[in-house]
């Protein structure tokens, strides 16, 4: 796929419609911009499995990331949270030696404890980070007016963190809202907005 000028404002597609500038740099970008990315996700496995690949992304790509998914999610058990919460130093020990994911024993770590963490949310992890949803948010128009954080990711960070969450920061907790679809950062005249 062909690299897209970086002005930041939506571009044409292969099919000529209008994206995201981002979805067009790698060709495993397109089809997680039109298929996923900002689509609402309300199970408790779906967010959990963000949570943790947003976790995992921070100081890395995006790309490393999706390039890595199917790995990350025959590691994780699917990311079934009842049963990553159940791992134990043996897992520990599997998820270090695997090469197919990122091997970082803080974010390994924090997995499983978010795992536990969601087991004692009353309504369930999906139910937590949707009552940050801001639907007032005002559509983009190019890539630089789309937030690293914003008031709600912040409070959510906090929420989370007071669970007992780690690598749940402000800007993870927006990279989460935005790939569940808490909030819409398509741009203005992206054909997924």
């Amino acid at each position: 796929m062909a690299s897209q000028p970086d002005t930041g404002l939506p571009a044409p597609g292969p099919d000529g419609l209008l994206r995201c500038p981002w979805s067009l740099t790698a060709p495993e970008y397109l089809p997680y911009h039109d298929e996923e990315w900002g689509k609402p996700v309300r199970t408790d496995t779906g967010v959990f499995e963000h949570l943790c690949l947003e976790a995992f992304q921070s100081g890395l790509s995006w790309l490393t990331i999706l390039r890595k998914r199917e790995n990350f999610r025959r590691a994780f058990a699917n990311f079934d949270i009842e049963t990553v919460a159940h791992f134990g130093p043996d897992d520990l020990s599997r998820l270090l030696a695997d090469t197919g994911i990122v091997r970082n024993r803080a974010k390994i770590e924090a997995v499983v404890a978010n795992a536990r963490a969601a087991l004692g949310l009353a309504d369930g992890i999906a139910a937590q980070v949707w009552k940050y949803s801001d639907t007032a948010a005002s559509a983009p128009a190019s890539l630089a007016d789309v937030p690293s954080s914003t008031p709600s990711s912040k409070a959510l960070a906090k929420d989370l963190r007071g669970q007992g969450f780690r690598f749940t920061g402000p800007v993870t907790a927006y990279a989460l809202m935005q790939a569940c679809g808490i909030v819409n950062d398509h741009l203005a005249d992206c054909v997924s907005r």
